[in-house]
């Protein structure tokens, strides 16, 4: 979400607010991953993310209940006011990342978005399902997503620091590594585009 910058702290307050009953609530088949607001990159944005149990048909019944819940609805009306701008994507995950679990702060996350050349992303997978290991040593892979639905051929890595100076020692320390250069090397020419955002975690976001 693109917020109003005068609305950023309405909008985290309706949201921490709302979003958690959904979460909790048993009936709808759907958890909170992550929720954060942007500090470098694109200003005064919001990033969400769920993970729906049960694949599309859970994502339709959610859906369905949704279009019911008069908190909800009204929530969106509420909302609506505050925003810009708003789009979402259905991602999948890569099966060899790690599956992003809730995480005790304080954390930085970082969210590198990567478009690729249509066609590649077996090759992008591959080899990536061969430098994960490279990552791994301070726990900052926190999971790493590709799209279904939305704009296609992209890719999202989900990273998490202490702090930047963390995240640049960590960084810095996978470049020393027999075979890190070289996937760096495979993968940079499947690129057309890239984008790093450094965001902090909102108060009710699992990954803190």
């Amino acid at each position: 979400h693109n917020v109003k910058p005068e609305c950023l702290d309405a909008y985290n307050k309706l949201t921490e607010k709302v979003l958690p009953k959904l979460h909790l609530d048993s009936d709808y088949p759907c958890d909170l991953v992550g929720n954060w607001n942007t500090w470098y990159g694109e200003q005064d944005q919001a990033v969400h993310l769920w993970r729906f149990s049960g694949g599309y048909p859970a994502l339709s019944d959610c859906m369905n209940k949704l279009k019911q819940n008069k908190e909800y609805l009204e929530f969106r009306r509420e909302r609506s006011r505050m925003l810009l701008s708003r789009r979402n994507q259905l991602l999948l995950e890569f099966s060899f990342w790690n599956e992003p679990l809730p995480r005790q702060g304080p954390n930085i996350y970082e969210l590198r978005t990567y478009k690729l050349k249509p066609g590649t992303m077996i090759e992008w997978g591959n080899n990536w399902a061969r430098a994960i290991k490279y990552r791994q040593e301070n726990q900052e892979a926190v999971g790493g997503f590709f799209s279904q639905i939305g704009e296609l051929y992209v890719v999202h890595h989900l990273w998490a620091y202490r702090d930047l100076q963390s995240r640049e020692e960590t960084r810095n320390a996978a470049w020393r590594k027999t075979g890190w250069d070289e996937n760096v090397y495979y993968t940079v020419p499947l690129v057309r585009t890239m984008e790093s955002r450094i965001m902090i975690p909102m108060k009710i976001s699992p990954l803190q």
